[in-house]
């Protein structure tokens, strides 16, 4: 069973919130500033536009994807195109809208072909990541997929399902602090009738 259908708005008609605004003076929107001239890593070279993240600035539950995909180049937002769909599907079946919580990837710029962001591409985003989890300070984390799990936990060893009911909590250490985090990775499975559907509720630990 997939998640409930949630009205579905295109890219070019979904008004990106207020919160990403760069022309501001806010920690966030200075960083965003910061990113959007990066040059540190080769995936730089042909991108469209730097991706940052978006959404409420103080949002409880943040979710980290692993990059940019040709939509997301095109327009410079997170998850607007067949993943950003599925996205709202799952906050909408949970009583969530798209501007109460904040969406980003551990990697800014569209790596080639949809492929994962290598080790070395990573590694220059991992300071702009660090600092939105730690201007945000949300209450849970949500890892959209193995690279951006992975880049949380500093493994790269399987992940073990566990109860849908239990949920994990793994040590984050971000800039200046170390707290306590839950992280939670969606079980996501292809489906025929949206390409990709949630096939369980389940929380993973890793």
């Amino acid at each position: 069973m997939g998640w409930p259908t949630a009205p579905v708005l295109q890219p070019a008609t979904i008004r990106p919130p207020d919160s990403i605004d760069t022309t501001g003076e806010g920690p966030l929107a200075l960083l965003a500033r910061s990113a959007a001239d990066c040059g540190l890593c080769r995936l730089s070279e042909n991108r469209c536009k730097v991706v940052f993240g978006e959404g409420d600035p103080h949002a409880a539950v943040m979710f980290i994807g692993e990059g940019p995909g040709a939509e997301e180049d095109r327009t410079g937002r997170p998850f607007v195109g067949q993943a950003g769909q599925l996205l709202e599907r799952m906050l909408f079946a949970i009583g969530l809208q798209r501007d109460q919580v904040y969406i980003t990837n551990i990697v800014k710029c569209r790596p080639p072909g949809n492929r994962d962001p290598k080790d070395d591409e990573v590694a220059p985003c991992a300071p702009y990541l660090d600092q939105q989890i730690e201007l945000i300070k949300p209450r849970v984390l949500v890892a959209l997929g193995k690279p951006a799990s992975h880049r949380l936990t500093g493994t790269k060893k399987p992940i073990m399902i566990t109860s849908k009911r239990t949920a994990f909590r793994k040590t984050f250490s971000a800039i200046n602090r170390d707290s306590t985090i839950p992280m939670m990775v969606p079980v996501i499975t292809a489906g025929a009738k949206y390409g990709m559907q949630a096939s369980t509720s389940a929380v993973i630990s890793c």
